[in-house]
């Protein structure tokens, strides 16, 4: 695992492992032909699941927990934590906040700037995405060649089963066209099953946009 020190932002170009390539690896297993594509998943899904329940275990232990209401709803301190590579923090910062926080009202959580300093950076990531109502991942290829973008994503699909009773806290934003040959499979099943957004880049479509996702987001 890279350097607990290291970010989303931070590592985005030297991947420890490239994601697509882990998940292929694991098809290595002498394992029948028709067996290992659910196999795959099994393994693959069961190896994020016990990395998120040992940093939640790990945040409760230090009292880093969400708040409930009198009645036990849920509250939480963001309405969505977004989750991007560092070579994309100029769309974030310069139209991200300025449409969806200064604009709209909401209340986003960013890396550097909502990061507890001093915490572990894997704790940091499975705090701030448990106190978010929604994930919102900025998908390019700089997302998806970033160790700790892609813990991320697995963090955030993984909440969204165990913690939310599957309920679909992730919303994909496409920057920029990408081939379903370079989206690991965890990524590609999702964009095959579920919604997403591609980002326009033409006056009328920007502002649809921006209104569905302040719609999605609110």
């Amino acid at each position: 695992m890279p350097d607990k020190e290291e970010t989303c932002e931070q590592q985005n170009e030297e991947p420890a492992v490239n994601q697509r390539q882990q998940e292929d690896e694991i098809s290595t297993f002498d394992i029948p032909s028709f067996h290992r594509s659910e196999n795959n998943k099994q393994i693959i899904r069961y190896r994020w699941k016990l990395r998120y329940m040992y940093y939640m275990v790990k945040n409760k232990y230090h009292g880093q927990h969400s708040n409930t209401s009198a009645e036990n709803e849920r509250i939480y301190a963001y309405d969505a934590f977004i989750s991007y590579a560092d070579n994309d923090r100029f769309f974030v910062h310069e139209q991200f906040l300025k449409k969806l926080e200064d604009e709209s009202g909401l209340n986003l959580c960013l890396h550097k700037r909502d990061f507890l300093p001093g915490n572990d950076i894997a704790a940091n990531i499975t705090t701030a995405i448990h106190d978010s109502r929604k994930v919102v991942i900025i998908m390019s290829q700089h997302f998806l060649k970033s160790y700790w973008c892609m813990f991320e994503y697995n963090m955030a699909r993984i909440e969204s089963i165990y913690s939310r009773n599957k309920e679909n806290i992730l919303f994909l934003v496409f920057l920029e066209e990408l081939s379903s040959k370079d989206l690991p499979l965890m990524v590609l099943e999702q964009v095959q099953s579920q919604s997403y957004i591609e980002y326009p880049h033409d006056e009328y479509g920007n502002e649809v946009f921006w209104n569905k996702l302040t719609e999605v987001l609110s």
